[in-house]
């Protein structure tokens, strides 16, 4: 009895050593981007100098890295969420501020593009939320051989193991990529499409999520028609 648990052990040890950690530097490209777009918005858009927000993000970002290298998972974790709350506070403060200007802009064509770049960050933002907390993150994802279990039910996850076999895919674990294709849903469709969500707090991101994104839509299509008109 004992030998044949520690050849289970053995066996799960092997499986997880077999498998290939997900790659982090998407999510880092993701927040970059999503920084790069707040910087570039006009200043009725954002608080603060124009170079506040990118030094606090950079500032956060880089330890973030680092931690994750030298293997200070919970210290990566910390940082990790301070940068996906400062996005997010950004985020917000800017869509309230187009909501109080755009109706009154005196250069609605350059916050027509505003609007655009924050329907992006948007994206990138609940993305980086998704890939932090679902199944305890990336870290604690690493750490099996395969992906079961989970706040979001994504295709793989119904599958048998004999076709996930087949599929190549035994080991399958979503990476930054698929969170991403969930949130560019959630902001396209209002709802998703291939994963359903299953825990409270997935449901109430993705509210929040298509709420801003709805809201966006709605002040381009009301300023369309206002210039049409």
């Amino acid at each position: 009895m004992a030998q044949k648990s520690l050849e289970t052990i053995a066996h799960a040890e092997s499986s997880t050593e077999d498998y290939d950690p997900e790659p982090r530097w998407p999510a880092v490209v993701a927040t970059l981007a999503a920084g790069g777009l707040y910087a570039a918005l006009p200043d009725v858009l954002t608080l603060g100098p124009r170079w506040l927000f990118p030094s606090i993000l950079v500032a956060l970002l880089i330890p973030a890295v680092v931690s994750h290298h030298v293997g200070r998972h919970r210290l990566n974790t910390i940082f990790g969420f301070l940068v996906d709350f400062v996005l997010t506070a950004g985020l917000i403060v800017s869509v309230i501020l187009l909501v109080v200007t755009l109706p009154k802009s005196k250069e609605p064509a350059k916050l027509l593009l505003s609007a655009a770049s924050l329907w992006i960050t948007n994206i990138l933002v609940f993305a980086l939320w998704y890939w932090r907390l679902d199944a305890g993150g990336p870290h604690q994802r690493d750490k099996r051989a395969g992906h079961c279990d989970g706040a979001i039910l994504f295709p793989q996850m119904t599958m048998s193991e004999k076709a996930l076999r087949e599929a190549g895919e035994q080991n399958w674990s979503p990476n930054f990529i698929d969170y991403l294709f969930l949130a560019f849903n959630t902001s396209t469709a209002f709802s998703p499409t291939d994963a359903p969500v299953l825990a409270r707090w997935a449901k109430l991101l993705m509210m929040v999520q298509s709420l801003v994104s709805l809201l966006i839509i709605a002040l381009l299509a009301a300023r369309a028609i206002n210039t049409l008109s």
